[in-house]
């Protein structure tokens, strides 16, 4: 356990000492911003269910939670306002604070090593992990977090984080953690090069194509017809991806698809 606190506070110095690397000036961050975003947040949080938060990295503190946080997992706002990233910390499964600290310092320092135009709307981190809800019970989430805002300067400012329960309930895996590229649907892995912290089977190319016409609405005909395949081929498509993301229907694959950056 000593190991273990004396590695996690390494790594928050880490973090802190990423964070420093960063010169902000308190009078040119236009805190009108978030005040722009907040009715699509508030949106957002209505239509998905999804639990919202922004987190401001000139005052290391959230500076918005939606609802969500209290009403899916019991999590009191008040308090997580109050004590900050420790609050949320204090919710993460043991085994997964590690990995998932250790991921988000390699990938802030990858941002960082990007052009100040490419940081916002072009990566996406997408983490999938263990949390404790108030009931004690251990519940997997899946975590999008991606730049809302970057300052005159170009230096990450606006941090926006989407959490959703995990379709997949498995609550004896470990954590896994993956940036995506939004634009070009490429995957960055943690650790690098470590394909087996990918969070599910990989789907084929064409297991995607048939996903993303499904998102649109498309039935298997009329998806056979634009990729000229039989119904047959579609259908097995449809179970195989599916079996892949091991949820229960198409419905969920299609959540955890869009969740997990699988659909365009």
């Amino acid at each position: 356990m000593i190991i273990m606190k004396d590695q996690f506070d390494q790594l928050v110095r880490e973090y802190n000492e990423l964070l420093d690397s960063q010169k902000f000036v308190e009078n040119e961050l236009d805190y009108n911003l978030l005040k722009y975003h907040i009715p699509m947040l508030e949106r957002l949080n209505v239509l998905s269910n999804s639990s919202i938060s922004v987190f401001d990295m000139y005052k290391r503190e959230h500076i918005y939670l939606s609802s969500n946080f209290e009403e899916t997992y019991g999590w009191s706002n008040a308090e997580a306002s109050e004590q900050g990233n420790d609050y949320f910390n204090s919710r993460v499964h043991p085994d997964d604070l590690i990995f998932n600290f250790k991921a988000g310092n390699y990938f802030l320092r990858l941002a960082f090593g990007l052009k100040p135009e490419d940081r916002v709307n072009k990566y996406k981190m997408l983490s999938d992990y263990r949390v404790r809800n108030s009931r004690d019970e251990y519940v997997r989430v899946v975590e999008q977090k991606m730049l809302l805002e970057a300052d005159k300067r170009g230096n990450i400012w606006l941090g926006l984080c989407i959490m959703d329960v995990s379709p997949d309930n498995d609550i004896e895996s470990p954590a896994r953690c993956r940036v995506i590229n939004i634009k070009t649907g490429e995957l960055y892995h943690f650790p690098p090069g470590n394909e087996e912290n990918a969070s599910k089977p990989a789907l084929s190319e064409r297991e995607k194509e048939v996903l993303n016409l499904i998102s649109r609405g498309m039935p298997s005909k009329a998806i056979a017809d634009k990729l000229c395949i039989s119904v047959n081929t579609v259908n097995t498509h449809r179970q195989r991806i599916i079996e892949k993301l091991n949820v229960a229907n198409t419905f969920e694959a299609l959540r955890y698809g869009s969740t997990m950056g699988l659909i365009s």
